[in-house]
Order: structure tokens, then C-alpha cells, then sequence
């Protein structure tokens, strides 16, 4: 077995062993061991494929494993593609995925259930490394699913709880409108190029050896690039959060916090971001694809970025900053500037995960109480947690020299240098969500850690008994801390061109990136302006004045109440698709079922069986005479007849 399958296998056999042996015969410690153990041979070799590929500049790596499907001209092989996209994506999703397996061990010391905890986070592991490492688009879309479906148990692990429940019903529900237009795309792309290879269709696609433009009844004409494109993009909006299916990302964060740090750092969320880049020798061949991606992000940078203004839980304050910062990335990619987006993706995981497994530490010590509102004054109890978060803070806000300042600034000087409408709207977009993005930011670390401590007598008593973390969790802290202050400068050969070689397409003329080095000193500094704007503004109305935002809520209550149901999304979706289906649910159940079905068919044949039996039960009198009479009466029937 090659070192490059064990990197995908190793965590499928990690959560196989936990998950049928560990209850009943491994035990909670020994699943948690194994886990990690075969998390941390995958991590050893990711790390040993980078240093080589991308490092030690090797030649990428192809390698068919078996010949998966052959069905007449469809032929699909399992394979493994390990270019510096792939390695990029393997360092991503493994080291992340060991720090959380490593933090749940602490976090989730108390719940009974570890085997099938640390089974899904490691099927979870596996279904991304499977999306990453195809080499085909059916491969890529196996691993779609699957993390699809590992979503849904993790986020509803806790099923006795109902909202738990509800929201991995509904991520898994909202991701299928995703899922059927990334079907269709992956369907017309066998329909026009007649095969899922990548290399074969990209090939093809840069040849100019497929039909132009699709006909469609009514519609007349389509072209056929932008139609690929566009079915992939509702494929990555739904995996991606991005706006209109965006509604699953903040409730997924019922499940435990460390699955809110896979989801939203490592595995779910960026599978759109990375598919967009593999397939950018298809965007670069449609204009109107790229535009529709750029408007659609930067629509949702601004968008996730306003609803985290107001948000109290502070898990779902950072849901919405993913979700913001994916739209960041999004963006990137539509002006071209698909290694920014890469190297956002890259540095992101850092400070996301580190954000999110830092307020599952301040959840930890306040006893789970989620509400900002509930905090306060807690940089004296747990001042490790406070230092880490901080600096989580500050990469993501993009603080001069962290990780943000690099990779945010590289792709707000892209859509700059772009020269195009959408990218000027783009980057003014980004501009006002970075302003944005620093004030929700620190709003959090102040309603966090700064102030006077709660005074009501629940919040009070946990704020009294709040202490750090075990070392199980707070060892993965200072790690991502660590990559959230190097990562960045590390990592900033990734927006050099040509650094990412074959893996990724620019057209020619397709300049952005390389503009973004040579733009005007204020642009460069103006992200950095914003991040003062945003502190200050936090500062003065959570730390100086503090009893000013509840004012300016009342004042302004509808559009607080407009931010705080996050632009009524949810609502409008319940009136338009979750109402009317629940009435033709009701309506066929009633009807259809209970009436026709039942009332009709097997009822009503039966109850028609019941009267004629009783009708002829009536004829069985026991009276000789009647038989007679009966005889008689038949006898001369026949005579008549025959007569």
C-alpha cells in the first residue's frame, strides 16, 4: 500500500475500528487513542508529501489505485492526485483535524459517547481527504457527499436534543439544493466532454473541443462553459455557506464545538473555495461565471459581516465570520486571483479554528452558558484563553504581520487590480466587511473578557468556578496560535505566479494577482485604516460607553431586529418553501393517504367485503324449509331457461 493511500485510509480505519469496536470492546480512552494515532500518521504524512512537492518543488503525482466503474464508454478509476493544490488542502484538513481530535478529548470528557464521537470526526477527516486527492470530478463528488453526510452527525451527535436535531435536518436539507446543481454541472460535463477525468476535460475545455453553446426550450441558446460553471458554483454555494444558501452554516453550530472547528476550518466549508480553484480551467473560459462568483461573494462577505454586528452567542458571532471570510475567498477567485483565495483558505484554518476552539474553552469555563451577555471580566479567570484568542482577533482582522494581513490584503489588492466593475465592488464591499469584521471581532473579545462580571446569580456562580481548560485542550490552542502568527508570512510565496504551477489555470489577460503587487501604497494600507475604524468604533461603544449600543438598539430597533434574524433569510425561506411543502405534506398525508388510500382502497375494499359477506350471511338461516324454497325456486329458473 503506497504512503499516499495511507493518507487517505489512515482515518477511515481510525473511525472504523472506533466506531464498531470501541463501545463495546475498545472503550472510551482506546477509541480516543486510536483516533488520534492514525490522525497523526496521516498528519506525518501530509506534511512529508508537502515538504516534497511543495517545498522540495517534486513533480506532482498521479497514481491509479483500481479501476472503480466501467459501464459501457463511462469508465471512472480511483485515483490519487497530489499536486501543490492537494498538498495545500492535506496539511489544511489533517492538522487542523488532529488539533480538534486532540481538544475533544478534553472538551468532551464528560459525555459518555466518546467511541462514536471520534469515529465521525475521523469519517469526516476521510471524506475530505477523498474530495481533495480525486483526480476526477465523480471522485471529487464522493467525497462531496460524504462530508455532507458527516456533517449530519455531527451536528446532530447530541440527538436527544431537538434543536440539534432540527439543524442537521436542515444543513443536510439546504446543501441538497446545493448538491443537485453540483450533480447536474458534473453530468453535463460527461454529456459534452465524455469523461470526469480532470486532465482529459481540461484538456479538452483549453482545446476549444466541445459544442459552444447548449440549447434550451424557451430559453434558446446557453453557452455551454458558463452552464458548467454556473451548476459547479450552486454546488460550492451550498457547501460554502455563500448568500441564499448560507441559512444551515449558523445553526450547525448545535453540535459540539469541536465540529463547529472541523466544519467551519478545515473540512465543509472550504470544499467549495477548493473545487472553484481545481476547476479554474473551466471558470477562466466563462466571463459571466466569474462575475456571477465575485458578486456573489462579495455580497456575502457584506452580508455574513453586518448579521455578526449583533449576534450574543459567541459561536455564532465567528459562524458568520466564516462565513463572511468565505465570501472573501469566493471574490478572489472571480477576479482570477485563485491562489489569494488558496492562501486565505490556508491561513484561515489557522485562525478560525483557533477562534472557535478558543470560546469552546470560554464555554468550557462558564459552565456552557454561549451568551456574551452572560460575560465578562473573564481575562482574569482564564487569561491563557484570553492571550490566544487575542491573537486570533487580530490575524483575522488583519492586523499588521499575523496571518490575515497577508492573505485578506492580497486578495482586497487583487480585486483592486482587477480594473473591472464587479471587482471595484468587490473591493469596495471588502473594504466596508473589513470595517465590519474588526468591530464584531472585538465586540466579542470586550462582552467576552473585558468589563464588570455577570451579576446574575447563574452567570455569577460560573463566572466564580470559571478556570482554563485541561492541557488536552489548551496544547492545540497554543499551537494554532503559534500558526496563526507564522502562517502567514510562511506562506505568502503561495500568491507568487506560477507558484502553484499546473494545478491552477489563469487565462492570459487575467492579471489581477500579478497587478496586486505593484498597487498604490494606500491601497495596500487602506485594510489597515479599516481595522482602526472598526477597533475604535468597538472600543467606544463596549469599553468606554458601554451602556450606548442598548440605546442605539432601541432607537434603531428595526434594523437591529432586521441584523439579528440575519435579514429575515430564514423567514422568507419558511414562507416560501418550508410552509407550502408542510401543506402538501398535510394535504397528501389527509387526503391522499388517509382518504383515498386507506378510506378507499384498503379500508374500503375491506368494508365492501364486510357488507357482502353479511349480505350473504343473511341467506344462512338454518331453516330447512328456506333451502327448499330456495331449490324450488332455482329448479324452475333452469326449467324456464332450458324451456
Amino acid at each position: 500500500m503506497s504512503k499516499n493511500l495511507l493518507i487517505i485510509l489512515l482515518p477511515l480505519i481510525g473511525s472504523m475500528i472506533a466506531g464498531l469496536l470501541g463501545r463495546r470492546f475498545l472503550g472510551n480512552a482506546m477509541s480516543r487513542l486510536v483516533t488520534i494515532a492514525c490522525m497523526l500518521g496521516a498528519l506525518a504524512l501530509s506534511i512529508q508529501a508537502f515538504l516534497a512537492i511543495a517545498v522540495g518543488d517534486a513533480p506532482s503525482v498521479r497514481e491509479q489505485v483500481f479501476s472503480w466503474i466501467v459501464s459501457g464508454t463511462f469508465k471512472v478509476s480511483f485515483g490519487i492526485l497530489l499536486d501543490r493544490l492537494t498538498v495545500v488542502m492535506l496539511v489544511v484538513v489533517n492538522g487542523v483535524s488532529t488539533l480538534v481530535h486532540i481538544y475533544a478529548v478534553g472538551y468532551m470528557e464528560e459525555d459518555p459517547d466518546h467511541s462514536r464521537f471520534f469515529s465521525y470526526l475521523s469519517f469526516f477527516t476521510f471524506a475530505m481527504l477523498m474530495l481533495v486527492t480525486g483526480d476526477n470530478f465523480l471522485q471529487l463528488f464522493f467525497g462531496w457527499e460524504g462530508v455532507g453526510l458527516a456533517s449530519y452527525l455531527l451536528i446532530g451527535f447530541w440527538f436527544n436534543k431537538e434543536s440539534a436535531c432540527n439543524a442537521a435536518i436542515k444543513a443536510f436539507l439546504v446543501n441538497r439544493v446545493g448538491d443537485f446543481g453540483f450533480a447536474l454541472g458534473i453530468f453535463t460535463i460527461f454529456m459534452v466532454f465524455g469523461t470526469l477525468d480532470y486532465a482529459e476535460v481540461f484538456r479538452m475545455a483549453a482545446a476549444g473541443h466541445y459544442p459552444g453553446t447548449v440549447q434550451f426550450p424557451l430559453v434558446g441558446a446557453v453557452s455551454t462553459m458558463t452552464l458548467i460553471c454556473l451548476l459547479l458554483f450552486v454546488g460550492a454555494m451550498g457547501k460554502s455557506a455563500q448568500l441564499g444558501l448560507h441559512t444551515w452554516l449558523p445553526d450547525a453550530m448545535e453540535g459540539p464545538t469541536p465540529v463547529s472547528a472541523l466544519i467551519h476550518a478545515a473540512t465543509m466549508v472550504t470544499a467549495g473555495v477548493f473545487m472553484v480553484c481545481r476547476a479554474s480551467p473551466l471558470f477562466e473560459l466563462s466571463q459571466l461565471a466569474l462575475n456571477v462568483v465575485t458578486i456573489v461573494g462579495a455580497s456575502t462577505a457584506l452580508f455574513a459581516a453586518t448579521v455578526g454586528l449583533v449576534q450574543n452567542d459567541i459561536k455564532r458571532v465567528i459562524a458568520y465570520s466564516t462565513c463572511s471570510q468565505l465570501g472573501y475567498m469566493f471574490f478572489a477567485a472571480g477576479v482570477s486571483a485563485y491562489p489569494a483565495a488558496m492562501f486565505h483558505l490556508f491561513t484561515h484554518a489557522f485562525f478560525k479554528a483557533l477562534l472557535f476552539l478558543g470560546a469552546g474553552a470560554v464555554i468550557h469555563a462558564m459552565h456552557h452558558e454561549q451568551d456574551m451577555r452572560h460575560m465578562g471580566g473573564l481575562v482574569k479567570k482564564i487569561p491563557l484563553t484570553y492571550a490566544v484568542m487575542m491573537i486570533g482577533t487580530l490575524a483575522l482582522t488583519g492586523f499588521p504581520f499575523l496571518a490575515g494581513f497577508y492573505s485578506k490584503d492580497a486578495i482586497l489588492e487583487s480585486a483592486f487590480a482587477a480594473h473591472t466593475t464587479v471587482g471595484t465592488i468587490a473591493w469596495l464591499m471588502g473594504m466596508t466587511a473589513a470595517i465590519l469584521t474588526t468591530f464584531y471581532s472585538f465586540r466579542l473579545v470586550f462582552m467576552t473578557f473585558h468589563g464588570a462580571p455577570p451579576k446574575d446569580a447563574h452567570a455569577k456562580h460560573a463566572y466564580d468556578h470559571a478556570h482554563e481548560a485541561p492541557w488536552s485542550m489548551r496544547l492545540p490552542l497554543l499551537v494554532l496560535a503559534g500558526g496563526s502568527v507564522v502562517c502567514g508570512y510562511l506562506g505568502q510565496s503561495m500568491v507568487h505566479e506560477g507558484w502553484f504551477k499546473q494545478a491552477i489555470f489563469i487565462a492570459k489577460g487575467h492579471d489581477a494577482l500579478a497587478h496586486a503587487h505593484h498597487v498604490a501604497a494606500w491601497v495596500q494600507w487602506s485594510p489597515f485604516g479599516m481595522f482602526i475604524i472598526g477597533l475604535t468604533l468597538a472600543w467606544i461603544l463596549y469599553v468606554k460607553t458601554p451602556t450606548l449600543p442598548a440605546i442605539m438598539a432601541a432607537h434603531w430597533r428595526n434594523t437591529y431586529q432586521f441584523l439579528l434574524n440575519a435579514w429575515y433569510f430564514d423567514r422568507l425561506y419558511d414562507r416560501l418553501f418550508v410552509r407550502p411543502a408542510r401543506q402538501i405534506g398535510y394535504g397528501l398525508w389527509q387526503t391522499g393517504d388517509a382518504t383515498i388510500i386507506d378510506g378507499y382502497g384498503v379500508n374500503g375494499t375491506a368494508a365492501l367485503v364486510a357488507r357482502v359477506a353479511q349480505g350473504l350471511k343473511q341467506m344462512q338461516t338454518g331453516y330447512v324449509y328456506h333451502y327448499a324454497f330456495a331449490m324450488v325456486i332455482g329448479l324452475l329458473v333452469l326449467i324456464t331457461v332450458y324451456a
